[in-house]
């Protein structure tokens, strides 16, 4: 399915978007990728929304990517007496693992892995940072704390402790058995929550066996602070603001996005900004302007994606939703500017032979009357260093495994297509130049530029940069067998 834009949308699919006829509507309006939010719905409905995304595939004949994005240890507040209590600014409160319900001076916090990380003079964030605690003295069993930001506090509030490491691995139980079952199930991208150190990511790979690739979250601050590390083990990144706002000043949110979405893409992986991007569209079919606006940003920044939460799983205009990020992404991109910001912000990263490709593929582009880049790729990463390279025409990334394929569906600007194994060279060409015919992206007059590598199907090997015409009759009366 032909995009008129480069940057990519995920949906996150709940209640409001359950159905095969919702689901191929949002695709057919712009949706790239599906979100899987694994705190919501069972085994069952996850299986059962991943074979209706499938069907969806097959019938729009477009590879399309499903993320699986991991709930991560929760930790919450035990409860009260009252259900709840209201706390005032300069009260003293106590967290401990007493189970005894809750009163004004305290309650049980069932995580003693929290009390033997935490340090005098740290905060704790009860229900999204509303309520902010200091600890003036603690234990292995206590934190008596001081009110420093009050409020309502009631039952099984989520914590939040920003200022230090928690000795908790970012899978819980929970989390391994939804791993082994989304990886078995088939989806392409796997999200990991709880993020805070490269260890994490490491974990999660080797549960995953190479089923899907993996996708690391960045929502805590150890996180940022290890974000070098976590990078180099991950396939991909999410930077989720929601989060990232709650445990760190919301004015420090912005210069990080930007960070990050830069590291990523000079990495050559992908980065999707996610989190109230619509916020307003869960229940109006019109978004406000700034929230235009950030979805704006995001795309100026270079991006790979940008993520639809609530909006699309649980809002009254789903697909109003995604038309909007749609309409958007193609004002920005048609902009000059757009292009101009891509081009200064490049990264010049040449270290391999196929670095160097892509480079010059990319200088074609520029200066030729070139209307498309066509990769074939066996692992996706030719692709990705194209992309990298945020080039002004389109990509279509050339297959013949249809789980590369769909990965590379969240990846900036690629058009994905499965082919046939190739042995020689000439069908390569061939094959590029009716793909590239067949989704409008060029006629019989125009060129392409192409990228492979020699012997086929063999990860790592692209070593060949052509310059060929879309029409058959020239290929074969020019290209060697």
């Amino acid at each position: 399915m032909k995009r008129e834009r480069r940057v990519k949308i995920v949906a996150t699919l709940g209640p409001a978007s359950s159905d095969y006829k919702m689901i191929r509507a949002l695709h057919e309006a712009g949706a790239d990728v599906f979100r899987l939010n694994m705190s919501h719905g069972s085994h069952e409905e996850i299986a059962e929304r991943h074979a209706i995304i499938r069907q969806v595939e097959a019938d729009c004949e477009s590879p399309i990517a499903i993320l699986a994005d991991l709930q991560g240890p929760k930790l919450r507040v035990g409860t009260f007496a009252n259900g709840e209590e209201e706390l005032e600014e300069g009260a003293a409160f106590r967290l401990d693992l007493d189970e005894t319900p809750g009163t004004i001076d305290r309650v049980n916090l069932p995580h003693p892995e929290i009390f033997a990380a935490l340090e005098e003079g740290a905060h704790l964030l009860v229900n999204d940072g509303k309520i902010r605690l200091k600890v003036q003295a603690c234990g292995t069993d206590f934190a008596d704390c001081t009110v420093v930001t009050g409020g309502t506090i009631s039952n099984r509030k989520g914590v939040n402790v920003p200022d230090v490491v928690l000795p908790l691995a970012a899978l819980s139980d929970k989390d391994r058995s939804d791993l082994e079952f989304v990886s078995a199930l088939g989806v392409d991208w796997l999200a990991l929550s709880f993020v805070q150190r490269a260890a994490d990511v490491e974990e999660a790979r080797a549960l995953c066996k190479g089923r899907a690739a993996i996708l690391s979250k960045i929502e805590k601050p150890a996180a940022v602070k290890a974000f070098e590390e976590i990078l180099a083990v991950s396939d991909g990144i999410m930077v989720a603001r929601g989060d990232l706002g709650v445990e760190l000043p919301v004015q420090n949110v912005p210069p990080i996005q930007k960070r990050l979405v830069r590291k990523c893409r000079a990495a050559a992986k992908p980065v999707i900004v996610a989190t109230q991007m619509l916020e307003s569209m869960i229940e109006s079919p019109m978004p406000t302007r700034a929230e235009v606006s950030d979805v704006a940003t995001a795309i100026y920044e270079g991006a790979d994606a940008i993520m639809l939460s609530a909006e699309s799983a649980a809002g009254d205009y789903p697909i109003e939703a995604v038309s909007t990020m749609d309409n958007v992404a193609r004002e920005v991109e048609s902009d000059p500017t757009y292009l101009e910001i891509m081009t200064a912000s490049r990264s010049v990263n040449r270290r391999s032979v196929a670095d160097g490709i892509v480079s010059a593929a990319r200088e074609l582009s520029e200066t030729a009357d070139i209307k498309a880049i066509c990769c074939f790729t066996s692992s996706g990463t030719t692709a990705s260093l194209v992309a990298r390279e945020r080039p002004p025409v389109p990509i279509i990334a050339m297959t013949s495994d249809a789980a590369t394929a769909r990965r590379l569906s969240l990846i900036w600007g690629t058009h994905c297509e499965t082919t046939t194994v190739l042995e020689r060279f000439k069908q390569a060409v061939v094959k590029a130049a009716r793909a590239a015919r067949h989704h409008g992206y060029a006629s019989n007059e125009d060129l392409i530029v192409l990228t492979a590598g020699v012997p086929f199907n063999t990860a790592g090997t692209t070593n060949i940069l052509r310059v060929a015409p879309c029409d058959e009759r020239l290929i074969y009366s020019t290209d060697p067998e």
